[in-house]
């Protein structure tokens, strides 16, 4: 009895280890052994934060296709993310986003099924779009007076630039969300609500690796209480939320913020839209909006400051602007249109360095789909990682790894396609992947504050990196987040 039980024991992670790697419909695909096998890979690589810079290396070396899971791949083959992320895509979110969702119903980020997410999204699709979010701009304008009055007062000093961003990227969307600044750049720190957004995010993207955990600890927390991190968003950062719905409510508005055109279409259809979805609505813009912000704003400055000749250009463009009257005091949206060179560096931070560095993971619909020579069935999960789309030297040419915004220029060839890859799959999400936490509208109320607060910095102060030789540190809890970014402002003459 003992030798059968050995012979079993052995005999069945041999015959899984052969399965995967012989026999599995993916056993062709390159990647890394350990991967093939399990999905601690993915989970081992998700807790380091350096997925993002993990998933480039395999691209650089194996080409279209990574296998990342026993039944997961990493695509970078456009056409086949057009297929996958596109419009009137048959393939669904996989079992990942249900983490993020939790028990909640309206979540446009994470909603799995197609026919209620896309409902969800015609309900609140208006109120993000860049010519609603217009009717905010003199609130926007507002912070970004606060936010350059506060870097007068730190002249001649080196500072965390990019922790000032931060509080600048979260007050704004408390004006633009509850017509009210959360006073962080006054202060010059936030209430925790950091600390809590960025462990529910920790938490969460490697739970999503294998979700069975969270559904199981779920089904438990009423006996063992709660140790997973991600239920923050479900809990403490969700009644942060509450609490400022319900004063928003109480106080009113001299204006018409996001809250209260959703209290508006939730009066219109309140069987569609509850003061619950509401709710939803505006924790997402607390979760998310503010670190897709931040994060841009940073890699621009960054990008902008280690290659000071692109930075000259810029300034240039602003100063011409400014001295034929076309720009003066804060920079307007209008006005930033007229800033070609604004709008390539814009693209050339962004393509870059991406708000999202992990894979967001689809599973393939029935009949399955053959990728650059290779059939993956259904129910693989497929998924595409902006940081090595963006990187793609097929589209943005041999020097696809360097900071270059002329590349971005009318005058360079391939520019439509460039615009086409990076436009419709990740940056603005126009007809293409509808998930950069949630939506365009992340996204539009992301460009407005770029090109309102970068050509305003410039225009007032001359930046130089403290120490022009140092590098900030990068960490990927689905956002890749920067720190270190330590800037000296002087004023310009």
């Amino acid at each position: 009895m003992s030798l059968i039980l050995s012979i079993i024991l052995i005999a069945l992670p041999t015959s899984y280890v052969i399965y995967h790697r012989i026999f599995s419909p993916l056993a062709s695909i390159p990647g890394p052994i350990s991967a093939s096998l399990s999905r601690l890979w993915l989970v081992k690589h998700t807790k380091q934060g350096d997925m993002h810079r993990e998933i480039l290396k395999l691209h650089a070396q194996h080409g279209k296709l990574v296998r990342t899971g026993p039944n997961e791949v990493s695509v970078t083959d456009l056409n086949a993310i057009k297929k996958i992320y596109g419009a009137g895509s048959k393939f669904r979110k996989s079992a990942w986003y249900g983490v993020f969702q939790g028990h909640r119903k309206f979540d446009l980020f994470a909603e799995q099924d197609e026919a209620i997410h896309g409902a969800q999204r015609r309900l609140v699709s208006r109120i993000y779009a860049m010519d609603s979010l217009k009717d905010l701009e003199h609130y926007v304008d507002g912070a970004v007076a606060v936010f350059v009055d506060k870097m007068r007062g730190l002249q001649e000093q080196s500072i965390d630039l990019g922790e000032w961003l931060q509080l600048f990227a979260f007050d704004v969307i408390g004006e633009l969300t509850f017509s009210r600044r959360f006073g962080f750049m006054d202060a010059h720190q936030d209430d925790g609500v950091f600390t809590q957004i960025k462990n529910a995010l920790k938490s969460g993207t490697w739970l999503g690796q294998m979700p069975w955990i969270y559904w199981v600890h779920d089904f438990l927390m009423p006996v063992i209480g709660n140790y997973l991190g991600v239920n923050v968003r479900h809990g403490r950062l969700r009644d942060y939320t509450v609490q400022e719905v319900q004063a928003r409510q109480n106080r009113g508005s001299d204006h018409q913020d996001i809250l209260g055109k959703l209290f508006q279409v939730q009066q219109e259809k309140p069987s569609e839209l509850s003061l619950a979805d509401v709710t939803s609505m505006a924790a997402s813009n607390i979760n998310a909006g503010s670190d897709t912000t931040a994060i841009s704003l940073r890699a621009i400055v960054y990008y902008l400051l280690k290659h000071p000749e692109y930075k000259t250009k810029l300034v240039e463009e602003v100063d011409s602007m400014s001295q034929n009257g076309v720009v003066s005091g804060i920079v307007s949206l209008e006005q930033s249109k007229s800033m070609p060179y604004l709008q390539a560096v814009m693209y050339e931070a962004l393509r870059l360095h991406p708000a999202v560095g992990m894979n967001l993971p689809r599973v393939t619909p029935a009949g399955g789909i053959s990728i650059d020579g290779h059939f993956m069935p259904e129910g693989t999960t497929i998924g595409a990682n902006p940081w090595a789309v963006h990187r793609n030297k097929t589209v943005y040419g041999a020097d696809a790894d360097a900071f270059r915004p002329d590349r971005w220029l009318k005058d360079e060839s391939g520019d439509m396609r460039m615009r086409t890859f990076l436009g419709s799959i990740f940056f603005r999400v126009r007809g293409g992947c509808k998930d950069v936490l949630g939506q365009e509208h992340k996204l539009d109320g992301n460009v407005q504050m770029q090109q309102k607060l970068i050509p305003t910095l410039l225009s007032h102060f001359d930046l130089q990196l403290t120490d022009p030789e140092a590098t900030w540190q990068e960490e990927c809890n689905f956002f890749v987040m920067q720190s270190g970014l330590y800037v000296t402002l002087c004023p310009r003459k």
